[in-house]
């Protein structure tokens, strides 16, 4: 399994790494006892930090240089150390928070049972959790990720990733896996996809169901692709 995305800073197994290589910063010297690379690496973690919360509560038109800034607590020029422009940064957080989901799927999965119901079910509670903890997280989902092409086209970097991350845990899962790997890339791919509207449609408030029922479908969902073989062999001969 290979995966072509290379922005989320995630080892998964059978993908290789995800993650960007930062650039070296140059030498300085230290200022107050303070190494000019660690002051750096804290006016960038500001930004972020003000980013996601711009991005994550007032959305993508707020979250501009001089606001971004402002909430960061950092003159404008301590910008562009880091970012070469709003959208370089805006980029940035949502790949460090789709690297941080990505490590809560990958811990769920390897501290559940070696069972698909049990281990499909830990998988989906985390995403959950993990949206559901930080509100932010899901305000990003059903508001900036529909209304900037930027975001659409990193929405479909993402779903390839999980997609490979999909079919990783399905041979990781399963005894035998009776899907081809073409199929089972192209079931991760309609699985990630269709969850994706799915939750979204479900955090905008437009599905009459709780969180139960929608967990319970997912899991349910999810685990009937094991079923895709037969029909598809015998579609297929």
């Amino acid at each position: 399994m290979v995966c072509t995305v290379s922005r989320f800073a995630v080892e998964v197994k059978g993908c290789g790494t995800i993650g960007a290589v930062p650039s070296q910063p140059s030498r300085a010297r230290p200022y107050r006892g303070v190494p000019a690379d660690q002051r750096r690496a804290r006016r960038r973690a500001a930004l972020l930090a003000a980013g996601l919360e711009l991005l994550g509560t007032r959305g993508w038109a707020a979250a501009t240089v001089r606001k971004v800034c402002a909430e960061a607590g950092l003159n404008d020029r301590y910008f562009y150390e880091s970012f070469p422009d709003r959208e370089a940064l805006l980029l940035a957080v949502i790949d460090d928070q789709v690297a941080q989901g990505t490590a809560v799927i990958l811990s769920a999965a390897r501290e559940a049972p070696r069972d698909p119901q049990a281990r499909t079910r830990a998988v989906v509670t985390a995403v959950f959790d993990f949206l559901t903890t930080d509100p932010r997280r899901a305000h990003i989902l059903t508001h900036a990720f529909p209304l900037s092409p930027l975001l659409q086209r990193r929405r479909v970097e993402i779903i390839r990733t999980l997609a490979g991350i999909f079919a990783a845990q399905a041979h990781q899962t399963l005894d035998h896996v009776s899907l081809s790997d073409t199929d089972l890339e192209l079931t991760g791919l309609t699985l990630t996809a269709g969850l994706w509207e799915l939750f979204t449609n479900w955090f905008r408030g437009d599905l009459g169901i709780d969180r139960d029922h929608l967990v319970d479908y997912t899991v349910a969902l999810i685990l009937t692709t094991t079923e895709l073989a037969a029909p598809l062999h015998h579609r297929l001969r």
